[in-house]
């Protein structure tokens, strides 16, 4: 007997759920085809069998639709019994009056539960956040200020009244309340700086929110000078911005008013490196050495100045001789104050690159190098970077063979480390020079799997590169001069490797080497800091080879070269976004999207860093 009733029970249970699986998908599919008269029955059972929100609302809105007032009255009231701390019921309750044309009711409802708030923030709060998802913003502002009125200095309200004062399009009172509350509560900083991120555009030239923003800052700055706040929120502001040098002048006061002796000096001078404002990065650097040394921070901001130059040198390459020569003298002062030794090595490393690539100085170069080798301590990472730079050194002075042995050295004993990588890539390099392309690919096939990444693509592109465009014979004397014209752009002889990449145009116009031959001089043009005639033959590509493998790359080259020498970021952001939109599978797709995502001003979270 009680097995029957079990099953009896099971049967029913199970007619039962479906029948009310039956009952939802009816309701669902009448109501998502607008047949709210259809879904209407459907509704009213699934609310009698569980009187959920959804529910309900499903079912109030059927009913309303039906122009039923005195059924719809009903539900809410009932709704509004059964869940009494519930102020969303009430609130429709108040749109019901509205809708069925009775607007003083409304009026009424919702005033006495502003002046029926109690003295707790959450209470004010809940109120306030359920006038704002209904649209009710005048409502929302009312209460807020009667919670204010009533809650006083016990609780900041400032950020709730910035959010509602945004969505109003009042941004002098959103900001007003954020610096309210800043002076009261100094700790909101950050909370604050997050919240004006993403509520401010500090890419739009000329926007008068910012403008706002700033002169607020120093009006506050001027009136309460021991008030440190605001000058980080200001120096915070300046960095959003990218006025760095603006920033620097604040910082200087700061650190002037905390003797934080420098502390922050160098933090900015780190950002304007980041940011590639080696101007400002350097005049930052030398205000905390004109404290001398015995400031704690003189020598980090020596070795900081010296690097910030280097990095303008090879990366900008905004330079005459006679800087190349001052920053080669400073680093040269530095090393004898400091010393030979193996703490020293990146100056060494550092001098010694722009006294061969930039300086024409290859033999001294190369006879610091092979001191550094020496010097005590060292490990033998440390000795496998030097031989790399020597190997680099000794191709652009000519001397491929001596390269190559030192690059077969460090490949031999980080056979499976990236260095050791990065040694047999450029090994293959060398027998491509000298046009070994058979043996230069068999290097190449194994450096595919590369655990890094880089290094593996660079293998790949050029292992295409050959296989694409070497193997007839008609093939081997253009790939042969294409080749020569490699290395004489890595050996700064661009006259030279231009005569070979015009050679390969004129005897052999229709050859497949096309796109490449433009990429390399464009690549040569970059290499002298000719940004201009380096994007004429980047679009070239684009022009005449716009389907073909090196499209993206030149899209990309072109974002970068109007990003980071040109200045122009609506033209970097056009080029990345053609990238992200007609070249989805590019190897560029991530980064050109980060890129393309900071400088349209999103918020980009660490993690999605490429």
């Amino acid at each position: 007997m009680k097995i029957f009733l079990s099953l009896t029970f099971l049967v029913i249970s199970f007619a039962f759920n479906c029948q009310n699986n039956s009952d939802e998908q009816l309701a669902q599919y009448y109501y998502s085809n607008g047949e709210l008269s259809k879904a209407l029955p459907y509704y009213n059972k699934l609310y009698e069998a569980s009187a959920s929100k959804f529910n309900f609302t499903r079912l109030y809105e059927c009913m309303m639709s039906e122009s039923d007032y005195k059924g719809s009255e009903k539900l809410i009231k009932n709704q509004i019994s059964a869940n009494k701390n519930d102020i969303d019921y009430k609130i429709i309750y108040g749109q019901f009056y509205v809708e069925s044309g009775e607007p003083d009711k409304a009026k009424k409802l919702y005033n006495s539960m502003i002046e029926g708030l109690g003295m707790s923030s959450s209470e004010v709060i809940l109120l306030y956040e359920a006038f704002v998802a209904k649209s009710e913003f005048e409502l929302a502002l009312e209460t807020l200020k009667q919670g204010r009125k009533l809650l006083k200095d016990t609780y900041p309200l400032n950020l709730q009244f910035a959010a509602l004062y945004k969505l109003n399009g009042d941004n002098e009172n959103m900001l007003k309340e954020y610096l309210d509350l800043l002076d009261t509560y100094p700790t909101y900083l950050t909370t604050i700086q997050a919240a004006l991120s993403v509520q401010l555009d500090f890419t739009s030239e000329g926007s008068t929110t910012v403008e706002l923003l700033q002169n607020s800052l120093l009006e506050r700055i001027q009136k309460k000078p021991e008030t440190t706040v605001n000058s980080e929120l200001l120096i915070w502001l300046f960095i959003q911005k990218k006025n760095f040098p603006g920033a620097l002048i604040q910082v200087q006061a700061l650190d002037k008013r905390l003797k934080e002796n420098g502390r922050r000096i160098m933090d900015i001078g780190a950002i304007c490196v980041e940011n590639n404002d080696y101007e400002t990065a350097r005049k930052a650097f030398k205000h905390i050495i004109s404290f001398g040394e015995q400031n704690p921070y003189y020598y980090d901001a020596e070795n900081s100045l010296l690097n910030t130059r280097f990095l303008e040198i090879t990366s900008l390459r905004n330079y005459s001789q006679a800087e190349i020569e001052e920053t080669i003298n400073d680093y040269r002062t530095t090393l004898k104050r400091v010393g030979w030794k193996r703490s020293s090595l990146p100056l060494i490393k550092e001098m010694s690159y722009i006294q061969a690539f930039y300086a024409d100085q290859v033999d001294s170069a190369l006879s610091n190098l092979n001191s550094a080798l020496n010097l005590v301590g060292l490990t033998d990472l440390q000795q496998a970077e030097i031989k790399i730079l020597l190997a680099d050194i000794y191709v652009l002075k000519g001397d491929i063979w001596e390269a190559s042995l030192l690059y077969m050295q460090v490949n031999n004993i980080w056979k499976e480390e990236p260095i050791g990588h990065e040694a047999k890539f450029k090994n293959a390099k060398i027998f491509y020079y000298d046009g070994e392309f058979d043996y230069a690919q068999s290097q190449l096939s194994v450096l595919k799997e590369s655990t890094s990444k880089l290094i593996a693509n660079d293998a790949m592109n050029l292992s295409i590169l050959i296989t694409d465009n070497f193997g007839l014979d008609s093939n081997y004397e253009a790939m042969n001069w294409f080749a020569k014209a490699d290395l004489s752009i890595e050996q700064h002889k661009y006259t030279q490797a231009f005569e070979y990449l015009d050679s390969i145009t004129r005897i052999f116009p229709d050859h497949s080497l096309g796109d490449e031959i433009l990429f390399r001089k464009s690549k040569a043009m970059q290499l002298q800091g000719n940004w201009t005639e380096s994007i004429s033959y980047l679009e070239k590509i684009i022009e005449f080879y716009g389907k073909d493998i090196l499209a993206d790359d030149a899209l990309f080259q072109m974002g970068d070269i109007y990003e980071n020498h040109l200045n122009n970021t609506e033209k970097a952001s056009e080029y990345y976004k053609k990238i992200l939109f007609e070249y989805p599978g590019s190897l560029f797709a991530v980064e050109s999207r980060k890129r393309f995502r900071i400088l349209r001003g999103d918020v980009i979270e660490e993690e999605e860093t490429f």
